[in-house]
């Protein structure tokens, strides 16, 4: 049985692997570029020089040292009132950058990894996933690290890049079903090559996952708390198309993962990243719930006539309060005379195609449409016009969207200096941490005529400062938060900041109904109910 201390620890050990993709690949693009080295040799860089020098792309250099400096291994002077960046090496930069080299297996694994979705593992990431096992269990040859140090670190990286995708891939396709999860079992019972197989077995039995005996496998404790977490590494693992392009990115075609109309996107795996994102929903959902039962609890006319999912993605989000109300609240019980108006909008159709066959396949009527989240007014224009509905009679709900809106400048900048430490680019280039609460501001300002009467409630991701997370390696999974959505023109702000530049808008947070996750200043999550 794993005690309290234990689980900690483990957990602890899913955060440093979610690191170790989000580091390993931006580490080893930087060594092979040589801008380490440049680094060690010149101890402080404004960031414009080595853009100058290395001819990179702004933006994503930015965020590709800021990683480095959420890991304790250089030190960011941001500037946001004169738009400067500087980056200075620190007591840990010299031992760091000296283990790059060792990242280059890591990388070599994941370009294998980014394939298991559809290929599973073939015979020769085999060979080179057997190769890699031998290394690690060896150290690559440094002697038994001590906890805490760089060293330790390093080696965490490298067991998150082998660790993660295979987790990811196991838990997709069924090894962490319960039949499994009880029983011992055989390699033959699950693969096709058996004796490949045995390996990636054999290495999670050296991790402490499987006990061994007579060629059968069975979980441990230990093994059972990172099954049962498998999810847990699916967002990150679901950005390996964008962490293998890093060379491009960072030093030569910024648009090289832009999808044309159309087109299958090509930075994420967006089936993985639904599916590992849903497993961490369900905590935040608790919290949306109780706001939920308390506002369809009120009397009828007190009531919205029903919810807007803007992103509804699969519609999961949707089915859940539409189960929520039907079971949890008055209007539940009066939906005969007062039927709830369910619409789900997404700006993706492939998306909305599969809403709309899980919704038909739930017996759920819902209304679901295009829509895109930077254009209220369209959306508003198009529910009155083709269905009759007001998008101010409606509750307003959204998970993780807002800072995963198409950018758009400000139109009437305003004369603030952000407090933010994030690091934001759009097509590669820097967008200045002023700007980007600006355009929070005005985008929040489209929505506020239409949420004023029952709210924006909305479950959103933040960044925290690179030297916070430096000081809680193992307690925040912020550094993978950073580089995925940071490569991918996302705009993840801090919690007090979002909900300062929400204020700005007219739309305040609702202090019964606010919650982050965890708790402290670690928070990486935050759920609101935004009034106006």
């Amino acid at each position: 049985m794993l005690t309290k201390k234990d689980k900690v620890q483990l957990r602890g050990n899913i955060f440093r692997h979610l690191d170790g993709i989000a580091t390993a690949t931006t580490m080893f693009s930087l060594h092979k570029k040589g801008v380490l080295a440049f680094l060690l040799k010149n101890k402080t860089v404004e960031l414009s020089k080595l853009v100058s020098h290395f001819t990179a792309n702004e933006g994503y250099l930015n965020v590709a040292l800021r990683v480095l400096c959420s890991q304790g291994w250089l030190e960011q002077k941001l500037d946001n009132k004169n738009n400067t960046v500087t980056y200075s090496t620190n007591k840990n930069s010299e031992t760091a950058f000296a283990l790059a080299h060792l990242y280059e297996d890591a990388v070599t694994i994941l370009n294998y990894a980014v394939h298991f979705p559809v290929e599973h593992i073939r015979s020769d990431a085999f060979i080179v996933l057997e190769r890699v096992f031998k290394k690690y269990s060896d150290n690559y040859g440094l002697n038994k690290p001590e906890e805490n140090t760089v060293e330790q670190q390093v080696l965490k990286h490298i067991e998150g890049c082998i660790v993660a995708p295979i987790t990811v891939m196991l838990g997709v396709n069924g090894l962490f079903h319960k039949y499994f999860m009880e029983a011992s079992f055989s390699a033959e019972e699950y693969h096709k090559d058996p004796e490949s197989f045995k390996k990636i077995l054999d290495f999670l039995s050296y991790l402490g996952w499987f006990k061994k005996k007579n060629g059968n496998y069975q979980f441990t404790d230990k093994g059972l708390f990172f099954a049962k977490r498998a999810s847990a590494y699916g967002v990150t693992v679901s950005y390996l198309p964008t962490f293998l392009q890093l060379d491009e990115l960072l030093f030569g075609n910024p648009l090289v993962l832009k999808s044309k109309d159309g087109e299958t996107e090509k930075h994420v795996h967006r089936e993985m990243n639904v599916w590992g994102s849903g497993g961490a929903h369900s905590t935040y959902f608790k919290v949306i719930d109780q706001v939920i039962i308390k506002l369809f609890n009120k009397p009828i006319d007190e009531q919205p006539k029903g919810i807007l999912d803007m992103g509804c993605g699969n519609g999961a989000f949707i089915q859940h309060i539409f189960d929520v109300i039907e079971h949890q609240t008055l209007r539940g019980k009066m939906l005969e005379e007062y039927p709830l108006l369910l619409v789900g909008a997404d700006f993706n159709k492939a998306a909305l195609k599969v809403t709309r066959a899980n919704l038909i396949k739930a017996d759920i009527w819902a209304k679901v449409i295009w829509g895109d989240i930077g254009r209220p007014d369209l959306l508003a224009k198009d529910l009155r016009e083709d269905y009759n509905i007001e998008l101010k009679d409606l509750l307003n709900v959204r998970t993780f969207l807002d800072h995963n809106r198409i950018w758009e400048a400000p139109k009437k900048p305003t004369n603030r200096v952000s407090n933010s430490s994030g690091a934001f680019a759009y097509k590669g280039k820097r967008i200045n941490n002023n700007l980007v609460e600006d355009s929070l501001l005005e985008h929040l300002q489209k929505w506020k005529p239409y949420v004023e009467q029952f709210g924006l409630l909305i479950i959103e991701l933040h960044t925290i400062a690179p030297e916070l997370t430096a000081k809680n390696i193992s307690k925040t999974a912020a550094t993978a938060y950073d580089a995925t959505h940071g490569y991918s023109d996302q705009y993840i702000l801090e919690v007090a900041i979002f909900n300062k530049v929400a204020e700005e808008a007219g739309l305040k947070p609702d202090p019964n109904h606010f919650s982050r996750f965890p708790d402290s200043e670690l928070a990486t999550v935050s759920v609101n109910l935004l009034k106006g």
